[in-house]
């Protein structure tokens, strides 16, 4: 499965802000994380927060698009169970 994330480093807290929608009608996933985006700290901090979430392996999880971009495509190798968990925690 494919999670669109939109990622808002050096905030207070690591956290999910709810659903994002942008002018194309593309809903994706609002993540806050603390660290900076320097040198691949932020993408780092959402691999080891999702993975707590969904309860995989940080090896389960991918960036497929958008390393340098606040809007990423990240590639979830996890079982429909677990991402209905993080689709309850976000409603």
């Amino acid at each position: 499965m494919i999670l669109r994330v939109r990622l808002t480093p050096n905030s207070s807290c690591c956290k999910i802000n709810g659903i994002f929608v942008d002018p194309n009608g593309d809903e994706w996933l609002k993540i806050s994380v603390i660290s900076v985006p320097e040198k691949g700290k932020a993408n780092q901090e959402l691999i080891r927060f999702l993975a707590a979430k969904l309860k995989v392996s940080k090896s389960d999880l991918q960036i497929i698009c958008g390393e340098l971009d606040r809007y990423k495509k990240v590639l979830v190798q996890a079982d429909e169970e677990q991402i209905r968990c993080l689709a309850e925690e976000i409603n």
